[in-house]
């Protein structure tokens, strides 16, 4: 059965590229990689694991920028095709009620997704420690920040793009302080996107290219086979991490459910801009953006910690590859 597209959008815009000749590859990058440089704005160091959205017929986006004092925080940017992007040299400035959690440690790896009426942004906000920040904005030039979602420690927030059973639906990585060397995937659900429980495990990092931890990547994709859940995970070589990403299916009415889940890797580090740069050898997936139409899909990801990388697959031959590859 080929998986059919759920609730997607047309994007008739979206950046594309042909598989390369004579590759097999389920998903391929893009030839013009790295699409954004560390340095596209004055004063940064980095520019990586950032969220893009279609936005008023172009795109508009969410990204994590180091600047050159090291601090982490968001900058918005937009682009009339998705590959050339503007990106604001100040950061967001949030408007938050809460004098409590308003002050400002540490933003870093944001997630958008379009909910309803507005574009919620989840992020790893610093709070006493990692936690998951949560905010919209309805034109992306005004955001407003709600409640952290969870206790410290907590980091990979990716909220789902419907309510699930009358209740709004999120992804996390329970963590620690540090550079964690553990991490599982969890389900959470809220009646109002402020109060999160029913708390539920959905997979480990037990396969051996991810057997350190493992974290949400993109918003989940409708599909009618199940949600597509593309993520990372990390491995402890003798000379450190190596972050990869992969797929999983998960059942539609109970995401914390695993139906199929590829044991081999989908990406790992292989280009010099994912093995060179401030953190060697990752791929770390943030957005993915599927047109209705076709099929495709633009995977945005960080590459070494250091700049952004863009591959493309088609969502049914990914279905049809985890499928195939699932664990027995």
């Amino acid at each position: 059965m080929t998986a059919k597209l759920v609730n997607a959008v047309s994007i008739p815009n979206l950046p594309w590229e042909e598989r390369p000749a004579g590759s097999s590859d389920v998903l391929w990058r893009s030839a013009r990689n790295p699409i954004i440089p560390r340095n596209l704005i004055p004063r940064a160091n980095s520019i990586f694991n950032s969220a893009v959205t279609p936005f008023k017929g172009e795109f508009a986006g969410v990204f994590r920028i180091d600047d050159t004092r090291r601090v982490m925080n968001l900058f918005r940017g937009f682009s009339m095709n998705g590959i050339d992007w503007q990106i604001e040299p100040a950061p967001i400035a949030w408007q938050c009620s809460e004098p409590e959690i308003a002050p400002f440690m540490y933003r870093y790896d944001p997630r958008v997704c379009w909910l309803e009426d507005r574009y919620y942004v989840t992020w790893c906000n610093g709070y006493h420690g990692p936690t998951i920040g949560v905010g919209y904005t309805f034109d992306f030039e005004t955001f407003t920040q709600l409640e952290n979602a969870f206790l410290p420690f907590n980091r990979n927030g990716v909220l789902f793009p419907r309510q699930i059973n009358g209740k709004y639906a999120m992804f996390s990585r329970p963590s620690d302080n540090g550079h964690t060397p553990f991490g599982d995937i969890y389900y959470s659900e809220s009646p109002d996107m402020v109060h999160w429980g029913c708390h539920r495990w959905v997979m480990g990092a037990n396969l051996s290219w991810c057997y350190t931890k493992v974290g949400a990547g993109p918003i989940p994709i409708e599909t009618s086979e199940g949600w597509l859940m593309i993520y990372h995970g990390v491995l402890t070589s003798c000379n450190g991490f190596v972050y990869s990403m992969s797929a999983a299916l998960l059942d539609l009415e109970q995401p914390w459910k695993v139906i199929y889940r590829a044991a081999p890797y989908l990406m790992s580090p292989q280009m010099l801009y994912e093995c060179v740069g401030d953190v060697p050898n990752v791929v770390f997936p943030c957005a993915a953006l599927v047109d209705g139409e076709t099929g495709r899909m633009a995977l945005y990801y960080g590459a070494a910690d250091t700049v952004t990388g863009l591959a493309f697959a088609r969502v049914a031959d990914l279905v049809d590859w985890v499928k195939a590859e699932a664990i027995r």
